[in-house]
């Protein structure tokens, strides 16, 4: 089993009478890419800045490789963290190469070259003044400076935010590149098909609760799966209504359509047992099971967010 960079238990963070992060345990194993998933809102850069020692937890724990993130002495231990927040401020009296230059001082090690490589990858000008910038080319900039100093840890709060599709698919690649080199990446998005792609955990919050965590696929074999039967002749509708892992039956002639919210097996043997002619149950994607989790309500309001943007 593999150790864990960052562990937190039953972390919580209140505004007053709002709670941004409400109890939450999550354990980040090492060598892995970790999807922190969840709308605008729902905690997720809360999280992330008492990880990094950003916040203070206004109950519980959490540790970042081995230690305590808000300690005095965490700042060797960010060092190795390669840290892009969601609200990435940068000196808007520097040029991009200064900017780079300020973060290497505090990062450690940087190779020269590396850097130069990640900055044409992403499209920068170094001699440029950051005050010129668009949003995703400042963005751009925060992911050279996580990604850089090759750090065993990163942390990246919402990174494509601004960034256009083929610079997000060269984000992905990077994200891959680090994992196959022993990296671990704790990746924060509410954009569910970069997630999916790269991570081989995922967690969702909503309101500030965590309410999955698992691989990929434990978390597809917990979601409600749809089903489509079709018999030879008239279904067994009331059979089927009867089994409590089969939910919402419903009939179209020869076809029956069902939700599996249990066991299949049951399901299935009544399937056999009528012979049925074919059984459709596609792999749910998980934006799928994302979208089944919160329906019209995400979980985070927009009140939500801007306190844990403000305040956090």
């Amino acid at each position: 089993m593999a150790s864990s960079v960052i562990e937190c238990t039953a972390l919580t963070k209140k505004f007053g009478d709002f709670t941004a992060v409400n109890s939450l345990d999550l354990t980040v194993p090492q060598g892995t890419v970790f999807g922190y998933l969840g709308p605008n809102g729902a905690g997720k850069s809360t999280t992330i800045r008492m990880v990094m020692g950003v916040a203070r937890p206004t109950g519980g724990t959490v540790r970042l490789l081995g230690a305590d993130p808000a300690a005095p002495s965490s700042t060797t231990t960010r060092a190795r963290v390669g840290y892009l927040p969601g609200e990435l401020r940068l000196d808007d009296r520097l040029t991009v190469a200064q900017q780079l230059d300020h973060w290497a001082a505090y990062r450690g090690s940087v190779d020269p070259k590396h850097r130069e490589a990640l900055t044409e990858r992403l499209g920068l000008r170094p001699d440029r003044a950051v005050r010129t910038l668009s949003t995703g080319n400042r963005r751009k900039v925060g992911l050279v400076g996580a990604f850089m100093s090759r750090p065993e840890l990163l942390v990246l709060d919402e990174p494509t935010n601004g960034l256009d599709p083929l610079v997000q698919q060269q984000f992905l690649a990077m994200v891959e590149e680090a994992r196959d080199a022993g990296a671990t990446v704790l990746l924060s998005s509410h954009i569910l098909s970069e997630v999916e792609r790269v991570a081989e955990r995922i967690a969702v919050l909503r309101g500030g609760q965590l309410v999955l965590q698992g691989t990929v696929a434990e978390i597809q074999a917990q979601a409600r799966q749809q089903l489509t039967a079709t018999f030879p002749g008239p279904p067994p509708v009331e059979e089927l209504r009867a089994l409590a892992a089969a939910q919402d039956v419903t009939a179209d002639g020869t076809t029956v359509r069902l939700t599996l919210s249990g066991p299949a097996h049951p399901v299935l043997e009544v399937l056999a047992r009528h012979r049925a002619e074919s059984v459709v149950a596609p792999k749910r994607e998980i934006e799928d099971i994302f979208l089944t989790l919160y329906g019209d309500n995400a979980g985070g309001t927009q009140h939500d967010a801007q306190v844990e943007g403000e305040q956090a």
